[in-house]
């Protein structure tokens, strides 16, 4: 036996370091990782659980949706993601092990009196009591490693509602540089030919006065929309991983319709939207909590054997049981934790699936809204600019002064500059709708885990 002994614990050490991990080393990087242009993102949308794998044509102008995928694949923030998934997943490997047996040796050598020969003992011993909550603790790490999948889905569709959102008003923001520049080069060449006229002396100097007024709004106005567009492109080349100056061309956009069965696509948002979804992910990881701490009040219970021989040369053995008097600690604060845990999640998704049955409503009424006021804000743009028109060709016969017709175009591209915030308004409210009810974007994770382009 005291020959075995050494053997069977370089066994065991050798068995134990041919189980463990090894380091590898994971450099940072040293410089950012931009593109320069649109073609370098990532455009091909991996195939998925029962989806076919598209790609996406970045040489052409994108559509806001086309838009919105490819934030999903390249936003630099996404790309945390996979820690965060193979964090969720290590913790249902952890929780599926079982303890290791202990294994105890003991050798005393025999240095005087009666006795014969050296001391051994061994024992082996299992704890028991972690088998009772096995079952909870593996189902309550599962359904958080789905719940934190969910929200991360959550976040991808969150990414591509801003990169969404950011395109429609890069657009309509581009319609109305178009037409405020145009009416800024009408002002300056009208100003530049009443200021010939004040030189020459056949116009007084107080017709130029307006028109340099006009001219220097129209210059403010037109000032802060190129601010509002730059941070807008800024916004958006952030989100797909491209540097600040990166342009490219953005189609028209053309408004979701309001779904015809909107109370019924309401009434089963909980089934659609992934954060619901995590909410009630969580709520079942937490039930699992509460169900692993009720039993946790078993107490601690080890099971085991043991073989002694003394310097007598008398041997014996047998079973080994070790259990902890449950008179202090019954488990009663991981119950209370878990209890308490569980009804803040309860009471999250309560607030949380409230909100979006209002927001839905709330998104629908304004939808309407703005749908029944763009017939008519249409009309009014187009008899504005007919009327500008009819003011143009007055003022060219000198039936017309200056100040009226300033008037009169400043009235149309006013009215222009309406509709093309009414169009706007319209498509966010009908965008933000259709994530409210959980549509439009894909139901499976798609960003890359790699962040090599």
């Amino acid at each position: 036996m005291t020959r075995l002994l050494p053997g069977i614990g370089l066994l065991i050490s050798v068995l134990a370091i041919g189980g463990c991990a090894t380091y590898h080393p994971l450099p940072l990087a040293t410089q950012a990782d931009l593109g320069d242009s649109i073609t370098q993102v990532r455009h091909t949308v991996p195939a998925g659980a029962g989806r076919p794998g598209v790609s996406i044509d970045v040489s052409r102008a994108l559509s806001i949706d086309q838009i919105g995928v490819l934030a999903m694949l390249n936003d630099p923030a996404l790309r945390a993601e996979r820690g965060q998934s193979e964090l969720a997943r290590a913790g249902v490997i952890q929780s599926a092990l079982l303890p290791n047996p202990s294994v105890g040796l003991g050798y005393a050598a025999l240095l005087g009196g009666p006795g014969t020969t050296d001391a051994l003992s061994a024992s082996l011993s299992q704890d028991i009591a972690s088998l009772v909550t096995y079952h909870n603790r593996v189902a309550s790490a599962r359904a958080h490693a789905a719940q934190v999948n969910a929200q991360l889905l959550w976040q991808e569709w969150q990414v591509a509602q801003k990169a969404r959102l950011l395109a429609l008003d890069l657009y309509w923001g581009a319609q109305a540089i178009t037409a405020s520049q145009a009416r800024l080069g009408e002002l300056e060449q009208l100003g530049r030919r009443l200021r010939q006229a004040v030189d020459q002396g056949s116009l007084s100097l107080a017709a130029l006065g307006p028109v340099q007024a006009s001219l220097a709004s129209q210059a403010r106005s037109l000032q802060a929309l190129h601010l509002t567009q730059m941070a807008n492109w800024r916004a958006l080349d952030a989100l797909l991983g491209l540097r600040p100056t990166v342009r490219f061309d953005i189609a028209r956009p053309h408004p979701p319709a309001v779904p015809a069965d909107l109370d019924a696509l309401a009434a089963s948002v909980a089934q659609r939207r992934p954060d619901l979804i995590a909410l009630r992910l969580g709520y079942r990881s937490a039930d699992q909590d509460v169900r692993a701490a009720i039993l946790g009040q078993f107490p601690a219970f080890v099971l085991g054997g043991s073989w002694n021989s003394d310097t007598s040369d008398v041997r014996s053995g047998g079973p080994t049981v070790t259990l902890d008097l449950p008179i202090f600690n019954r488990n009663q604060g991981q119950i209370a934790k878990a209890s308490a845990s569980r009804r803040v999640l309860h009471a999250q998704y309560q607030s949380r699936l409230d909100d979006t049955q209002a927001s839905i409503l709330a998104l629908r009424a304004r939808s309407q809204y703005l749908a029944a006021r763009l017939g008519p804000a249409r009309a009014a743009a187009a008899a504005a600019g007919a009327q500008a028109e009819a003011a143009r060709g007055a003022y060219a016969q000198h039936n017309l002064d200056q100040r009226t017709l300033d008037d009169y175009e400043r009235a149309a591209l006013q009215q222009r500059l309406a509709l093309f915030d009414l169009q706007r308004g319209l498509g966010e409210a009908r965008i933000a709708l259709t994530l409210e009810l959980g549509l439009g974007l894909p139901p499976a994770r798609i960003a890359s885990l790699d962040s090599k382009r």
